[in-house]
């Protein structure tokens, strides 16, 4: 990772597969780094500086958030990396009105939230930062029974787009990461077996399923002062996925 000025960081679904390794980056790189998630119990697994629980799909949870970094770490966070995500496999035909607005809420809602907190405190505090977002490969491109999910993460996309031009005049950049699929647990039950792993690996031109390590190098990497000069980017960590047709032999 590029040399970076020590600051605070914060980490939310921390406890997921891609946030525990965005944290480990991050206080490898010599940040202090503030980890969140909904349960005090478990979130306390997660070698951190300071540990949070807080509910980030409320404007409430994701201000509570950033008010007990202060309190903790000394200071509100600089760097961000919004790592809350839920999926849903489904055609619109079997997706319900309750299955999209919990989509919604756990993806679109919770990173609308934690950006609005994370800049007003930034901007209050007159602070420079950088914020990271978790989008994925089905914004980008059409993917079968992935409505909802598409449309929830196509959101963030354009609110980091939107965000990251209000919000240079302040020194405040704002990318998104969007995974291919991700060996985690969330998508275990999806690659318990060799075949599903494998046909899986087969969808991507560069073979296999990534792991959260690699999603992670991308995230902390658009944290670090080698990445200045870029906002308002999405990076599609997807083994070429999105943009690339491999030769057919």
């Amino acid at each position: 990772m590029p040399s970076t000025t020590p600051q605070i960081a914060l980490v939310t679904g921390a406890r997921g597969g891609i946030g525990r390794e965005v944290v480990a980056q991050l206080r490898q790189a010599g940040h202090r780094v503030a980890a969140v998630g909904r349960d005090a119990a478990t979130l306390a697994e997660v070698q951190a500086d300071a540990h949070i629980a807080a509910d980030t799909t409320t404007p409430e949870g994701a201000i509570e958030a950033i008010a007990a970094c202060v309190a903790q770490l000394g200071g509100p966070p600089t760097l961000l990396a919004h790592c809350v995500g839920s999926t849903l496999i489904a055609p619109l035909h079997r997706s319900t009105a309750a299955q999209y607005r919990e989509v919604m809420r756990v993806n679109l809602d919770s990173a609308f939230f934690m950006l609005q907190a994370w800049v007003e405190a930034l901007r209050v505090a007159k602070l420079q930062g950088a914020a990271v977002l978790a989008s994925s490969v089905v914004s980008r491109i059409g993917v079968a029974n992935h409505e909802a999910i598409a449309a929830a993460k196509g959101g963030i996309e354009a609110l980091a787009r939107s965000a990251a031009a209000t919000y240079a005049p302040l020194g405040l950049r704002v990318n998104v990461v969007a995974p291919g699929m991700t060996d985690t647990p969330m998508t275990a039950s999806m690659l318990r077996m060799d075949a599903m792993r494998e046909g899986a690996g087969k969808q991507y031109p560069l073979g296999g399923v990534q792991t959260a390590v690699q999603v992670a190098d991308a995230m902390a990497w658009l944290l670090s002062d080698g990445a200045a000069r870029i906002t308002g980017q999405v990076i599609a960590v997807d083994g070429g996925f999105t943009t690339v047709r491999p030769l057919v032999k």
